[in-house]
């Protein structure tokens, strides 16, 4: 049998798994999204083109790949398609193609579950977690509590009742916030989109994944945001509603443990982050602007601006620690390319002492960043295409990293085309 490889992301997301993905398919037999909903933008450039997948997994546009969107997404109907709709328009049509199938146990969106998201980031002002307002949260708080309807759920002859009764608890909870809506146009849309999402085959994750391994198929699990937005594991409250680890794919498959094969870490060249919440090597000046500009460091799926700053090595030491990264994968390095000098952060000064982890109480005592300064390559490397042409102190950035995190740098991204990356090892 097989193993599945997994790839997500080292940082607080928006590393580029999307792309590594895209550039990987070819690979793989099945790619499939393990975790995460319409939150993620996943984005993918090739033939001038460019494309944002929210919730469809990145191998989409790879002719002999089949894509699996897991039991451990939470799926907006509407969202996803429109996605459908957009890809069909720009002649791409996966569900014409039959290469997309969508797990019965994936929980569903509602209108509603946006309308709680809003409501209660409204309510916290101030102290907001920075929420992208799809419903994520709140759809997995149904899913703990064990409210939720499933994509399975929508061919039972009592659907709508199921859904009814959902949404008058939704309102009944609505009644306690300060919060005008009307769900009229959502709602027509939402079983709009119900009837559609019929038409795609739906599957048994867990046998559906394992059918692939049993038959020497090769499967990669695809993440969404990143590894310090993991509910367990990230800089909570400020984080995301499910496991982004590789432990997530595990779970957001039906996967066990000692089916996971290489697990691919990707991160920046630097560092970003969405949202409220610590970030220690933040740059809120004028270089952190420079690598937002340069960057185009904006949220693809809501515009939002990144916060920016130098690479956290100790962060992302706690990542590859969690996730068991076995190959890295190094995004943007094009962006540092007109800088003199760039920073590493190698350790925290934290409550006197200097810590090379990341603390319990990040969020309370903000750590100060121990900086190492190298020295930069200036050099446009947008245009190289070989091993043999990185400039020798981007190989030494490289170097370094590899040294101090003690994983191989497997893949380096010079560019947003799928054209521009290099195999390392």
């Amino acid at each position: 049998m097989t193993q599945v490889d997994v790839l997500l992301g080292l940082q607080w997301g928006d590393e580029g798994k999307g792309k590594i993905v895209d550039v990987l398919s070819p690979q793989y037999d099945l790619i499939a999204r393990f975790q995460g909903g319409p939150n993620a933008g996943h984005t993918l450039e090739f033939d001038g083109k460019k494309f944002v997948l929210n919730t469809i997994p990145s191998g989409i546009f790879n002719e002999k790949t089949m894509n699996l969107i897991g039991n451990g997404v939470v799926i907006d109907p509407i969202i996803l398609k429109r996605e459908l709709d957009n890809l069909k328009a720009a002649g791409h049509d996966p569900v014409g193609k039959g290469k997309l199938a969508i797990a019965r146990k994936a929980h569903l969106i509602l209108p509603t579950h946006q309308l709680l998201d809003a409501a209660n980031e409204q309510k916290m002002g101030k102290d907001k977690i920075g929420s992208t307002l799809k419903g994520i949260g709140p759809t997995y708080m149904d899913k703990t509590g064990r409210n939720g309807l499933r994509v399975g759920d929508t061919t039972l002859p009592d659907f709508k009742e199921r859904y009814n009764k959902l949404v008058q608890k939704h309102k009944d909870m609505l009644s306690h916030y300060n919060f005008e809506y009307d769900l009229t146009e959502k709602e027509a849309a939402f079983f709009e989109a119900i009837e559609f999402i019929k038409s795609i085959p739906h599957v048994d994750s867990e046998h559906y994944v394992n059918g692939f391994l049993k038959e020497g198929k090769t499967v990669l699990a695809e993440g969404a945001q990143g590894t310090l937005l993991d509910v367990d594991f990230g800089s909570y409250p400020f984080v995301t509603s499910s496991n982004t680890t590789t432990a997530g794919a595990c779970t957001g498959l039906g996967i066990a443990p000692n089916k996971v094969g290489h697990v691919y870490g990707i991160f920046k060249a630097y560092c970003t982050r969405v949202g409220g919440g610590p970030f220690p090597t933040e740059l809120d000046n004028e270089v952190g602007e420079t690598l937002r500009s340069v960057g185009h460091e904006f949220g693809a799926t809501t515009g939002r601006a990144r916060r920016c700053g130098w690479i956290d090595l100790p962060a992302l030491k706690y990542a590859i620690m969690l996730n068991g990264v076995t190959d890295l994968i190094m995004m943007k390095a094009d962006v540092l390319d007109g800088f003199d000098s760039i920073y590493a952060c190698t350790h925290y000064e934290h409550n006197g002492e200097t810590i090379d982890y990341m603390p319990y109480d990040i969020i309370t005592v903000q750590p100060i960043p121990v900086l190492k300064e190298i020295e930069g390559w200036k050099t446009d490397v947008t245009k190289i295409t070989a091993v043999d042409q990185i400039p020798a102190k981007l190989a030494d950035y490289i170097a370094f990293l590899e040294k101090e995190l003690q994983v191989p740098v497997k893949f380096l991204s010079v560019g947003p085309d799928r054209t521009q990356t290099l195999e390392l090892n």
